[in-house]
């Protein structure tokens, strides 16, 4: 085992994304304000449905989850990255990178998962509404919730204590704003070729079954979709399924682009990129998606903001 003092007695130092020019000072500024929109939108989304009882469905309770993963995984890394800016220090100690990479590396999988259980749960209720209360009963939703929450965890151990088990006795450096296992692995002075063959299997499992799940689930949908008569039942089960799809679009192939690929193929420049949209943006982005294209969120966010403004 490779669990030498080298690894252990000294912090990584992350390099970041941001200089101290003024167009670097702008684009921090802007994450920051994208950070607290992000914050912001998901707990808004969380407590909307957690205080409305009109929302108290497994969609819902479904969409509440993604929220919860979002606003924890938006907190796993702009925090840290924006002491170290405005501190000007570059440092992470070698428990606070772990820690980043076991609830990043959770929060990816639970999120795989979770969006396969959403798209589940939409072919059921469009094409088996009838048997919907017993399929998505609220103890079988929990079930395959607590599922994607387990097996993302698992997940996220297994790589934090792979990526730990070797030596980083060269550079320290690390070319991201973060702790991400593949960028550790770059750094590595041991043959990491078999854990990231490992690793590539692993990703298989992790995205490509959610992802036939997703395909498989509203391939059905989009068939009883162009079979309904009602125009309006059509444009609203659309306006449902096409939020889900454009977030599952937006994060698995950022997803699949940053960890299909192998050690040897990586360009920081292009990692820090793709980290940024699907670690910063989409978790802001999907609260919007969901809320502006659902009028039964916007309902509840307006009935929420009539009580507030009637008890003052």
């Amino acid at each position: 085992m490779a669990w030498g003092n080298q690894t252990f007695t000294s912090d990584f130092i992350l390099l970041g994304i941001f200089s101290h020019s003024p167009t670097h000072i702008f684009l921090f500024s802007l994450v920051l304000v994208i950070f607290i929109v992000a914050f912001m939108g998901n707990t808004a989304m969380i407590l909307l449905i957690y205080l409305d009882p009109q929302l108290h469905t497994s969609m819902y309770f479904l969409l509440s989850q993604l929220s919860l993963m979002d606003l924890m995984l938006i907190t796993t890394t702009v925090p840290k990255m924006a002491f170290n800016y405005l501190s000007g220090s570059k440092s992470i100690s070698v428990a606070g990178c772990a820690t980043q990479i076991f609830f990043y590396t959770s929060l990816i999988g639970c999120e795989c998962f979770l969006l396969a259980v959403m798209a589940y749960d939409r072919y059921i209720a469009i094409c088996h509404p009838l048997r919907y209360p017993n399929l998505m009963s609220p103890k079988i939703c929990g079930l395959m919730t607590a599922s994607s929450w387990i097996l993302g965890s698992t997940d996220g151990v297994i790589d934090a204590v792979a990526t730990f088990s070797f030596s980083y006795c060269g550079s320290r450096e690390i070319a991201q704003f973060f702790c991400d296992f593949p960028s550790l692995l770059i750094i590595s002075c041991n043959d990491t070729s078999t854990f990231e063959e490992v690793l590539f299997y692993c990703c298989i499992i992790m995205i490509i079954f959610p992802v036939a799940v997703i395909i498989a689930s509203y391939a059905r949908v989009i068939l009883a979709v162009i079979r309904m008569a009602s125009g309006e039942g059509r444009r609203k089960t659309f306006a449902t399924c096409s939020s889900h799809l454009i977030v599952v679009g937006m994060y698995y192939g950022a997803v699949l682009f940053m960890y299909m690929r192998p050690t040897s193929d990586r360009s920081p420049t292009q990692d820090k990129m793709v980290s940024v949209f699907y670690a910063i943006l989409t978790p802001m982005l999907n609260p919007l998606i969901y809320s502006l294209r659902n009028k039964e969120v916007a309902r509840a966010f307006m009935k929420v903001l009539g009580k507030g403004k009637s008890g003052q």
